[in-house]
């Protein structure tokens, strides 16, 4: 069980798209509770009990997460931690990203509770791509992404996106190793989102405003909210985009140019204004 969100997380199940599926058959195992105390005995467990809880649950987390991200280091391995609440457009971000640059190799790890839906339209761009299926969990953790990691085996120079589940809790607390975490959100969800979940936009190194597109008929203002994500993370870097009709992506390609040597007749391909 995840003792930070209290997901009932304790497993996942890591699948090759069109590979025969392996089910995971175990069931939620609760921690055991405090020892009851007697009938007259009123006092509670300290209330730093869950948060000492915590602190190992994250660290012990931690401490995967930095042998995932030296490991991804030695084999020049840039990867990126996708996050956004659902439907945000993650995937068809992905899906024009990985056709539009298609002279770079990558590879993703999809994260979702259930289903291969993403996994088979990553695929379906010629991709490799693996499922990593949390039940109940509603985040992908380290101990995951090194399970993903095994079955993917990601060739050196790698860009390896992991689209995480959609949620802005849980995924911001939990490193998988990656170099940065790049949060997705759309005109649909409203400006003050940064403001409504400051610890994903805090660890974000990136934050995509998806469906500009929209922006017309959608009460959205892009200024403020890059001032409500700046409010909470000054560093952050924040893009206007639609992964639907490609305005902006060039912003995106660029970005990732900046993180990856990715060669300049690439992003021309990409159209990408001079």
């Amino acid at each position: 069980m995840c003792a930070t969100c209290g997901c009932g997380q304790d497993s996942a199940v890591i699948t090759i798209p069109h590979e025969h599926p392996h089910h995971d058959d175990g069931h939620p195992h609760d921690h055991d509770h405090p020892h009851e105390h007697g009938a007259h005995d009123h006092e509670h467990p300290p209330a730093t009990r869950t948060l000492t809880l915590d602190q190992k649950v994250l660290a012990k987390n931690d401490r995967l997460a930095a042998r995932i991200r030296a490991r991804l280091a030695e084999r020049n391995i840039l990867a990126l931690n996708l996050t956004s609440s659902p439907g945000a457009g993650k995937t068809t971000l992905l899906e024009r990203t990985i056709r539009e640059l298609g002279d770079v190799p990558m590879a993703v790890i999809e994260g979702d509770q259930e289903t291969l839906l993403d996994a088979e339209r990553i695929r379906a761009t010629g991709c490799r791509v693996v499922q990593v299926n949390t039940g109940a969990g509603c985040h992908l953790d380290a101990e995951m992404m090194r399970g993903a990691l095994d079955a993917l085996d990601p060739a050196a120079g790698t860009l390896l996106f992991i689209e995480n589940i959609g949620n802005l809790v849980c995924p911001a607390l939990f490193d998988l190793g990656e170099r940065t975490k790049v949060v997705v959100i759309s005109v649909t969800e409203g400006d003050d989102k940064p403001l409504k979940y400051p610890h994903m936009f805090a660890a974000a190194g990136l934050a995509l405003i998806n469906k500009i597109d929209l922006l017309p008929y959608v009460d959205f203002d892009v200024e403020t909210c890059r001032r409500h994500a700046r409010a909470v993370n000054p560093a952050i870097t924040i893009l206007p985009v639609s992964a639907t009709t490609g305005d902006g992506l060039f912003r995106w390609y660029r970005w990732l140019s900046e993180q990856r040597s990715i060669p300049s007749s690439t992003l021309e391909d990409a159209n990408a204004p001079a």
